[in-house]
């Protein structure tokens, strides 16, 4: 099986793309493509036995289908720069290889996470995990930020005052904020990948990570454009459905009212919205 070579990957490789205020996303590897996907699912060796138009009804049939091993062959390293709040909501992909730096050996950067005052939202009423859509007043998104300033300089301060008085970095650090900015080399295969996506480019999920994971998701576009095609159509934004559900949509479909109550009838109609 031949080494697959992108032209459009090669050349965004090792370019910082920017994200939030001071992080970034950086493709620093892939391996495989397309043609490494459908190679795989044939089992093939060699090019250009099949058209683009099979090529593209494999993939799409593979995706839909969830048939996921043939993903599996194609691997990205990315370097990602982000909040650590974001890195935690990160990490729960366990599917990823993760390096990150750490604060036991090297002296953290002195750059936190100030969002921009569009960003700043009250609580939401009904999703206890979310914020509302609308922006705070302009008057309010300032003493939101002074105050974010004023906490984040002074912990970077007294952080720089224990490394001073000779304190172990592994000691100075446990005060730093979440908004404080980590890094780490990311590996995952685009099965994994995808499914990673799937969540984080979801409305619900927090702002912060949602413009990593779209960021991401144009990089993959460009050594996968065919995969990438495919998932966007069957997996973004997709709903599955319960045996009840679908038992509630036909009769629907044939006139007559949804026979669900209660909460079920909620989750229901949130997914029709």
């Amino acid at each position: 099986m031949a080494h697959c070579i992108v032209p459009a990957a090669e050349e965004i490789l090792d370019k910082e793309f920017p994200v939030l205020d001071h992080g970034f996303v950086r493709l620093v590897d892939y391996l495989g493509s397309d043609e490494r996907i459908v190679q795989s699912a044939r089992v093939s060796y060699g090019s250009g036995t099949k058209t683009y138009r099979q090529d593209k009804g494999l993939i799409t049939y593979l995706l839909r289908n969830d048939h996921t091993s043939p993903f599996e062959q194609v691997n990205f390293t990315f370097h990602v720069r982000m909040p650590i709040f974001v890195a935690r909501q990160w990490i729960r992909h366990r599917t990823g290889r993760v390096n990150e730096i750490s604060g036991r050996y090297s002296v953290m950067s002195d750059e936190c996470y100030r969002p921009d005052p569009e960003h700043i939202n009250l609580q939401s009423d009904d999703n206890k995990q979310g914020r509302k859509m609308e922006s705070v007043d302009p008057s309010v998104a300032q003493e939101v930020l002074a105050l974010l300033e004023q906490d984040q300089k002074r912990s970077y301060e007294n952080y720089q005052k224990l490394l001073d008085m000779g304190i172990a970095r592994e000691l100075a650090r446990v005060d730093l904020p979440l908004s404080l900015y980590t890094e780490w080399y990311w590996q995952m295969d685009l099965h994994n990948l995808f499914h990673f996506l799937q969540l984080r480019l979801d409305p619900h999920a927090q702002y912060e990570i949602r413009v990593y994971a779209q960021t991401i998701l144009e990089m993959v576009r460009k050594v996968c454009p065919i995969a990438t095609e495919a998932f966007e159509e069957h997996k973004v934004g997709s709903t599955t459905f319960s045996n009840s559900e679908m038992q509630a949509l036909k009769e629907m479909l044939t006139g007559k009212e949804n026979p669900l109550t209660g909460r079920a009838k909620e989750l229901f109609d949130s997914k029709l919205n």
